[in-house]
């Protein structure tokens, strides 16, 4: 109740600040900017379109707040188990109930400091992962570079981006679309795919815009959720050689062109790459939280555990991490078709790495479908959807490939665009887990609902 307190108390001042801002600076939107309400759903890379003119420095403060509501139970058939430092059986299920879960809540402050200079700043200020506030990360980035003086680089510009700082690294389309805390606005459903690639990491992104639609990106960075400048001391299984602190790559080449009126496409491809890390946490990196709560988690284990500044011993209820910290490279495929208010978005995924104390990489295969409807024609402010995502995994120490299902059906509406509710049905089992996992014979089921605000 003291962390709701304060979310509301946090969020209210920066409405405060925001306003105060807004008095003083002159009414103008951001540029290159992709807005944080409804009218932020699909889009992706921010635009290129030269289309708000720069009159003087603008200060946007913005906020999201959502609040989810669950009716979730779950099962297994795993054997019972003690584990030394826990007490009792660590392979039965935390009982669940009806209720309420911690709300969540996120700070977005973005400052349009030249024409064609922004600088973003996102806070976590409450979630279920951490209990402080915490800086997600900032950025600056650059559409123009008039400082330069220079019509050749203005013309270079017009089709270029640049992006420097600690932000969300551009692998996938699918993290345009997850929940990220209090931000849940642009998700059509509650939680996000069962492997949720997203990590905010320290380095940079360029970007080539051709207007037939065409785009490419690169981005170079420390492959670090949590940098350090500390020596590695640890053994590279691999290499048997003290571990090295790689850079990561990450590229990505993609089409997106609204072709008629009612028809748009898009079709990208995506690759990161880092061949040594201290902890890559590409499939680990979110720092607020899945959004379905204490499913198929251990009450033993929970009372077991030293927590520090987590709020869950286990905040990733309902998602699998490969745990590929030391070596990872992984590929998405992504197709987004929308006509009228019929929507298509497709992944396709493959990952190979291995963690620290491996000598071989390991392999994990995602596939994921949403399929949305979104209605009355040109409001679409309704919208009716169906996901299904399906995650097949070679585990460490597992002589054969796990399985995880997930069947998601979700209804929503914008009352405006800057509040949503949203409620889904959710189904997702676990198959072939050894006995001694709590996860044999997992399953889960129910409904969530949720409210959320965006400004």
């Amino acid at each position: 109740m003291t962390i709701f307190y304060r979310t509301i108390s946090q969020l209210t001042l920066a409405v405060l600040l925001g306003a105060g801002f807004h008095a003083m600076a002159q009414e103008q939107d951001m540029q290159f900017f992709r807005q944080n309400d409804k009218r932020g759903i699909n889009v992706f890379e921010t635009p290129k379109n030269d289309s708000t003119p720069f009159h003087k420095m603008k200060v946007k403060i913005g906020g999201n707040f959502e609040q989810s509501f669950q009716t979730l139970r779950d099962q297994n058939t795993a054997v019972p188990m003690t584990q030394t430092g826990y007490n009792g059986n660590v392979n039965s299920l935390i009982p669940l109930t009806d209720g309420f879960d911690l709300a969540m809540a996120n700070l977005n402050i973005d400052a349009q400091l030249s024409d064609g200079i922004r600088v973003n700043l996102s806070v976590y200020l409450a979630s279920r992962h951490h209990e402080d506030a915490w800086v997600k990360g900032g950025y600056v980035q650059f559409d123009k570079l008039t400082f330069l003086h220079s019509d050749w680089v203005d013309n270079i510009m017009k089709s270029v981006t640049i992006k420097i700082g600690q932000f969300d690294v551009d692998y996938g389309d699918q993290h345009f679309r997850r929940s990220d805390g209090g931000n849940t606005i642009y998700n059509p459903f509650v939680e996000n795919y069962i492997m949720d690639e997203f990590a905010t990491e320290i380095g940079g992104e360029i970007y080539y815009h051709h207007k037939c639609g065409l785009f490419a990106m690169g981005g170079i960075t420390n492959g670090e959720l949590d940098p350090t400048v500390i020596a590695p001391t640890k053994i590279d299984s691999s290499t048997g050689q003290v571990n090295k602190y790689m850079p990561a790559i990450h590229g990505k080449l993609g089409y997106d062109k609204q072709l008629t009126k009612n028809f748009r496409a898009r079709i990208t491809g995506s690759f990161y790459s880092d061949h040594s890390a201290n902890s890559n946490t590409l499939f680990g990196g979110d720092r607020t939280g899945s959004h379905y709560y204490d499913v198929m988690e251990n009450q033993n284990v929970a009372n077991g555990t030293t927590l520090n500044d987590a709020n869950d011993y286990s905040p990733f209820s309902g998602r699998y991490n490969p745990g590929f910290s030391e070596e990872v490279n992984a590929f998405m495929g992504n197709l987004f078709l929308k006509y009228r208010g019929l929507e298509f978005f497709g992944t396709y995924e493959n990952a190979e790495g291995r963690a620290i104390t491996e000598t071989t990489q390991r392999q994990a295969t995602q596939y994921a479908a949403d399929l949305i409807y979104r209605f009355t024609a040109r409001k679409e402010n309704f919208w009716v959807g169906f996901r299904y995502n399906s995650v097949t995994a070679a585990v460490q120490g597992y002589t054969t490939d796990i399985t995880i299902n997930r069947e998601v059906g979700s209804i929503g509406w914008f009352i405006t665009k800057n509040i949503m509710l949203k409620t889904e049905y959710v189904n997702q089992v676990y198959l072939n887990y050894p006995t001694t996992n709590i996860l044999n014979g997992g399953k889960f089921d129910g409904i969530v609902g949720e409210a959320s605000i965006a400004f």
